[in-house]
């Protein structure tokens, strides 16, 4: 500023200080030697004086000039000021939520909001909670005019795990010897339970729904020898799979039952490969031998397609021959399965901390979540802290398969673990930790993982999402990038039309194609297979089937509440309703359907199903007839094309539909203008009698040789083509 002042303060001097040396020479000519000889320092001064200071008129606007310059600088010192004062940083991190961007800006969230308007992310789906990518932060930070800074902190900060794991292999020379723990498998209805019951004296399978295991049963069996087997009984029907598989992994042995009188079925099958999966022995027990058309032999020969080679064939698989109904040769399938037991030299430690497996685990009304469970190590007492999954316990107390209370449970013991803050699923690892706050540290551990394992997939989620807005909304400018503006108007104005809220009646029947459901059980095993058939749903395009809920217990309030609000389906496997909630569920219009057999529950939820879908049409025929000539008849000023019929089968009957045949393509369908026999109009025409008749579509043309079909339409209820495969 100061140089451009300097700059035109010079030009001026120079052009004032000319201007007056000429004026004075003109005008003060005669008196210059006055000034220079009386006056001189005077007339020095005089030329001096800066020009501008005497001239009004330079000096005003020198000093505007110069006022506007100070100004000028001073605003744009100051706005430079201002604008590297307002450059605020923000931390930010890959994986910010919306509501951390907001109070890392200091900002509301609607700030947010307004700053991704127009762009191509989905605000409708947006919530405080969701997380954001790269370029979306990137873009609100720019339009609120702050300043980026990734933090590395943020992005590069390591929690520490907390996490339990298994003890390394203890030393051969402490290990003693334990128990077999072995699983029974095999087709339903084979005789598994049964054959367990005579092991162990009991009736579990009188008490089992429809004489069919439900859930894993772990019993411990003493036999005459002084012998200790740990049994599980696994279910046969397809729906449990993922428990049999469970069974077969914490097992030793498996005996593979197998009916003489029905062979090798899918379930067999199945079995045989969880066992090979698993890498355990099998022994053989043909059941059902005492039955008329039993055929062990078969039953041998039909496993060698499956590589279970029994001894008899040169292989290494123990076959026993009995009947679980009346015992016949039990203690021989037993001594086969303790000396195969003995073969293995089977061994564990049972000092230090416990190691186990969930079995099975559900809610008892007075002791809260319970677990079954094998321990593989160690030895479980009253008072010990346990972790397994993200739950854990402080164990308070235990007991066997009758309901005995037990103080210590050594390895290879089944047993009863009451004290669990959550409950745990089936086939978790239980692990023993020193203290409860440790226990803590595990569990939150776990449930970090877990979250950062779904921030993951969330952000995978996120990034597809944005590039599909992108793309869409790069198209819709392409759409309307070439066209005049009234027209794009228009053409947004039909769209938005289009996508006007549904009325009551069309919301109803979209509705009526959803079916929500809520899917309660005893155990969790037993929710794990409903829910894992449900996951082989496949007709989704007649009607959706929506889980909304699933869990562990009796039907609840909240359920019911949940039920209302989504109108769905409450279904209940071997659990019970109170009078309360069935009044409560009766009042809100809430189904719920209890059942103790999954056949059952299955049956009912394809038939629920069903009931959603729109009822097809079907075509009953109700008389044949075959058009023996033609011709047309005048009515007013229009011909008419008229057929001669006789009528080949049934009857022809006015008020109903017809269609026309040709070549065996239907060519016409409706009804008729006129049906006559001889000059008479009639309404029916039955078998072997002649008739006249004329369609309501005149533009139609008959030939000798078409048939024309009687026929009704009847709505018949539609079936879902859904197949659980069983």
């Amino acid at each position: 500023m100061n140089q451009k002042i300097l700059k035109l303060e010079n030009l001026l001097r120079f052009h004032t200080v000319f201007r007056q040396l000429h004026s004075l020479g003109q005008r003060r000519l005669a008196q210059w030697n006055h000034v220079f000889s009386s006056a001189y320092p005077v007339w020095t001064a005089q030329l001096c004086i800066r020009p501008w200071q005497t001239d009004p008129l330079i000096g005003a606007a020198l000093s505007q000039y110069r006022l506007l310059v100070t100004k000028k600088e001073e605003r744009s010192r100051k706005s430079q000021l201002f604008s590297t004062k307002s450059k605020k940083e923000v931390e930010v991190w890959i994986g910010m939520t919306v509501e951390e961007l907001a109070r890392a800006m200091e900002k509301d969230i609607d700030c947010i909001y307004e700053a991704l308007m127009n762009t191509a992310i989905d605000l409708d789906s947006l919530e405080a909670h969701s997380r954001l990518d790269e370029a979306w932060i990137k873009e609100v930070i720019k339009k609120a005019g702050m300043k980026l800074k990734w933090s590395k902190l943020k992005q590069d900060k390591v929690r520490e795990n907390k996490d339990a794991v298994r003890r390394p292999q203890a030393d051969p020379a402490l290990l003693t010897p334990r128990s077999p723990v072995v699983t029974i498998m095999g087709h339903v209805d084979h005789g598994k339970t049964t054959l367990l019951d005579k092991l162990r004296k009991t009736q579990v399978a009188a008490m089992e729904a429809g004489g069919i295991t439900q859930h894993i049963g772990a019993f411990l069996v003493s036999l005459p020898s002084g012998e200790k087997i740990t049994f599980l009984d696994t279910p046969g029907h397809a729906a449990f799979s993922a428990m049999r598989a469970r069974g077969a992994q914490v097992t030793d042995i498996v005996i593979l039952v197998v009916a003489a009188d029905d062979g090798v079925m899918k379930q067999t099958v199945e079995s045989i490969q969880h066992a090979k999966d698993a890498q355990v022995p099998l022994v053989l027990a043909i059941n059902k031998c005492d039955k008329a058309g039993a055929d062990p032999e078969k039953v041998k020969k039909e496993l060698l397609a499956y590589d279970v080679v029994c001894e008899d064939y040169g292989g290494d698989v123990q076959a026993v021959h009995i009947s679980a109904l009346t015992g016949d040769n039990l203690m021989a399938l037993a001594e086969a399965t303790v000396a195969l037991a003995e073969m293995l030299e089977l061994k564990a430690d049972s000092t230090g901390p416990v190691e186990g497996t969930v079995i099975e685990s559900f809610t008892d009304k007075g002791r809260g979540p319970v677990t079954t469970a094998i321990i593989q190590r160690g030895t479980l007492r009253k008072g010990s802290i346990l972790v397994a999954g993200k739950s854990w316990a402080k164990v308070r107390l235990m007991f066997d398969e009758n309901g005995k209370t037990i103080h210590e449970a050594c390895p290879s013991m089944p047993v009863g673990i009451v004290g669990w803050r959550d409950l745990p699923s089936a086939g978790d690892e239980i692990l023993e930790v020193e203290s409860e706050p440790r226990a803590r540290a595990v569990v939150d551990w776990r449930k970090y993982e877990l979250e950062q394992e779904k921030n993951k997939e969330d952000l995978k989620i996120i990034e597809e999402k944005r590039k599909e807005h992108q793309e869409a909304h790069q198209k819709a400018r392409e759409k309307y990038g070439n066209i005049h503006w009234k027209e794009r108007s228009f053409l947004k104005y039909q769209e938005r039309k289009e996508l006007k809220p549904l009325k009551a009646k069309e919301k109803e029947e979209r509705d009526s194609h959803i079916l929500p459901i809520i899917i309660k059980g005893d155990v969790d095993g037993s929710v794990e297979a409903i829910v894992n058939i449900m996951d082989t749903y496949d007709a989704s395009h007649e009607c959706e089937l929506e889980l909304v809920h699933f869990g562990v217990g009796d039907v609840s309030e909240n359920d019911v509440n949940l039920a209302e609000t989504f109108r769905g389906v409450i279904y209940g496997f071997n659990v019970n309703v109170g009078n309360v909630i069935q009044k409560s569920a009766a009042k809100k219009g809430v189904k719920i359907k209890l059942h103790k057999i999954i056949y059952h529950l299955i049956e009912d939820l394809q038939e629920e199903l069903s009931s959603r879908l729109p009822c097809t049409v079907e075509e009953h025929p109700i008389g044949e007839a075959s058009i023996l000539a033609t011709f047309s008849v005048t009515e007013g000023k229009k011909k008419v094309p008229v057929a001669g019929c006789r009528v080949q089968k049934g009857q022809l009957e006015k008020q109903k539909k017809f269609k026309l045949i040709r070549n065996g393509d239907v060519i016409w369908k409706g009804s008729l203008s006129s049906l006559k026999h001889h000059k008479d109009d009639v309404s029916i025409i039955k078998t072997g009698m002649d008739c006249g008749l004329s369609l309501s579509e005149e533009k139609i043309e008959f030939k000798v040789g078409d048939e024309i079909i009687c026929y009704e339409e009847k709505q018949v209820p539609a079936k879902t083509s859904w197949d659980p495969g069983f």
